[in-house]
């Protein structure tokens, strides 16, 4: 009993040396560039219509996404993390010349059409840094997302919907330069090859708001998407984001 006690006073005590907690929220506005979808890509003789959400349809109100991160920071070198992004859009247009054959439906030519696209993004990082040397870190870790997507188009007679929901595994990148209180940094996850790929990457700074409360701001891009039998779709945003990061 007496070595469980120590035991368990040894474990606390390192961590509390040796780790730290922070909450990630981060906001702001994006931008869509574009969306590019074609569905079914290519299934036996069947094959959808390519359409661009971006050059068909108009969004509707603003697209203000949130993400919530929470990370574990342990024996100085090594990060944990887990990040909660889900992402909405909403389109309002008309169906262009020609239609759109979507799945199993048909919209015809001049229809007034809504669409709707969703990539919920859920993730666990583990990250280490490997050079620390001045006021540089450089790190490397690897991250498994997984993605809940939905493209869905509706009119006053029909509607239809693709939903996706896989596993990705992605490489994490992350380079700071510190000067006084101030970060500068870039960091995120990648992936290219294959059928797909998948970019969503951060650069800006943290400026300190009080001792355990930093204020964060900077641009985010997120591009990636896939051309499979199932599914052709492809999208490009761009957000203006700030956030505070409250470390314990």
């Amino acid at each position: 009993m007496k070595k469980l006690i120590v035991l368990f006073a040894f474990t606390f005590s390192f961590l509390q040396a040796y780790s730290q907690w922070s909450i990630e929220l981060e906001s702001g506005l994006a931008f869509q560039s574009y969306n590019d979808v074609r569905i079914p890509n290519e299934t036996g003789n069947e094959r959808g219509t390519e359409f661009s959400f971006t050059e068909y349809f108009e969004i509707q109100g603003p697209v203000i996404p949130l993400r919530l991160n929470l990370s574990y920071t342990f024996a100085e070198r090594n990060h944990l993390s887990a990040l909660y992004a889900p992402l909405e859009v909403n389109y309002e247009g008309i169906v262009p010349v020609g239609g759109i054959k979507f799945q199993d439906s048909e919209f015809a030519e001049g229809e007034a059409i809504d669409g709707f696209y969703k990539f919920n993004s859920y993730r666990l990082t583990y990250r280490r840094d490997l050079l620390l040397r001045d006021n540089w870190t450089l790190a490397l870790g690897f991250t498994a997302k997984i993605r809940d997507a939905r493209i869905e188009l509706e009119t006053d007679m029909k509607s239809d919907r693709k939903d996706d929901l896989g596993f990705v595994p992605l490489l994490n990148i992350h380079a700071a330069y510190e000067y006084k209180d101030i970060k500068a940094y870039i960091k995120g996850d990648a992936l290219a090859g294959g059928p797909g790929r998948a970019f969503d990457f951060f650069a800006g700074i943290n400026a300190p708001l009080t001792d355990n409360l930093q204020l964060k701001g900077g641009y985010r891009i997120i591009e990636g998407g896939a051309d499979v039998s199932e599914v052709y779709n492809f999208t490009l945003l761009n957000f203006a984001s700030i956030g505070l990061i409250l470390t314990f």
